[in-house]
């Protein structure tokens, strides 16, 4: 049996938890935090702990059906979409992304290493063109390209990147790539499947992960073509969220069906570019990787994140997800509340 409560005007939805899930049968401290506004606008928090729902809450004004626009969070799932076309043999990692679109070609500022840039480069966020969101001067920022009505030909017109001496280089990197944030390559890498695959992004993506994984309650939204937003518009549920993250978790099976093969989930979460060096932060396919240190210890994670605060978080040696949905868009210290959510409320219970 599961509780419904609202407590001042903040609703909590918590499922009855096992005796060995009991670190999160009491999250009254937890709620008070949320409550006060410690972690900023939570809107929804989800922990799974072995494939199970050990807790479940809702906070100002969602509930169990609310479809939480989480920003970035999707462009793991758009990763995921690139795994079951390699999976199907449509395409590989290596195959050069501009042999997809030659009925847009020629395109502008033509370089021989724009056209031998593989779907790789687009889902390790380190291509060669000039595409950085964290750049406000770049020609390729995200907030550009939604400016425009085609999103294809705004990627593939842009100008090489540049690498001056005062910055890495792919020849001396780690990884031998540079990692530069790029939303409008995930379109790209969207596309690229919807190509290969002959089929609608959105109806590709719901066939081959929504159905088999029982998700109903979904929204998409599109530019103005029609085009489905790969990067960033897609809205779930908390659970629909967790189920992606523990497929994920479970090598690419759902209730013991097979849902993305078992090598590519592998694949997808190991390291290929360095985000951040200071703070120990890598990228695989779509995927941030990084661990939690509380009290000396450290936490490995692979996750997806959006803008807000917004993440999914796998924890494989804890067999643990943690969904966090929030609202605090484009406002200083979002991603660092949602640290010390983690921190504070998730591990400390790990450590325990």
């Amino acid at each position: 049996m599961k509780r419904l409560f609202l407590t001042l005007g903040i609703w909590a939805y918590a499922g009855l938890v096992s005796a060995a899930e009991h670190r999160w049968s009491d999250m009254k401290a937890l709620e008070d935090n949320v409550r006060k506004g410690d972690y900023g606008t939570v809107t929804s928090i989800l922990v799974m702990e072995n494939g199970k729902i050990a807790y479940e809450g809702y906070f100002n004004g969602a509930d169990v059906e609310s479809l939480h626009n989480t920003r970035s969070v999707p462009k793991t799932i758009t990763g995921m979409a690139v795994g079951a076309a390699v999976d199907e043999g449509l395409l590989t990692v290596e195959t050069p992304a501009a042999s997809l679109f030659a009925d847009i070609a020629p395109f502008e500022n033509p370089d021989a290493r724009k056209d031998a840039m593989t779907i790789e480069d687009l889902i390790t966020m380190s291509g060669i063109l000039e595409c950085d969101d964290n750049d406000n001067f770049s020609r390729g920022t995200e907030a550009r390209m939604h400016n425009v009505e085609d999103w294809a030909s705004f990627f593939w017109d842009l100008p090489i990147r540049g690498y001056p001496s005062w910055s890495e280089k792919p020849a001396t990197a780690k990884y031998g790539r540079v990692f530069a944030y790029c939303s409008a390559g995930v379109e790209i890498a969207g596309q690229a499947v919807e190509r290969a695959s002959r089929t609608r992004f959105q109806d590709y993506v719901e066939n081959k992960f929504f159905k088999p994984m029982e998700i109903t309650r979904f929204e998409w939204q599109e530019n103005g073509l029609g085009e489905a937003h790969k990067s960033g518009g897609l809205a779930l549920t908390a659970r629909g969220l967790a189920k992606f993250a523990e497929m994920q978790r479970s090598g690419g099976l759902y209730k013991g069906r097979r849902v993305l093969s078992e090598a590519w989930t592998a694949e997808s979460v190991k390291p290929r570019a360095v985000v951040n060096s200071d703070r120990n932060q890598e990228y695989g396919y779509l995927w941030w990787l990084s661990a939690y240190e509380v009290a000396g210890e450290q936490y490995d994670s692979y996750f997806m994140t959006g803008n807000g605060g917004n993440r999914v978080v796998v924890m494989p040696g804890h067999s643990l997800v943690v969904v966090v949905t929030k609202t605090d868009y484009n406002t200083r210290g979002m991603h660092q509340k949602t640290n010390d959510l983690f921190e504070k409320e998730i591990i400390s219970r790990l450590a325990k």
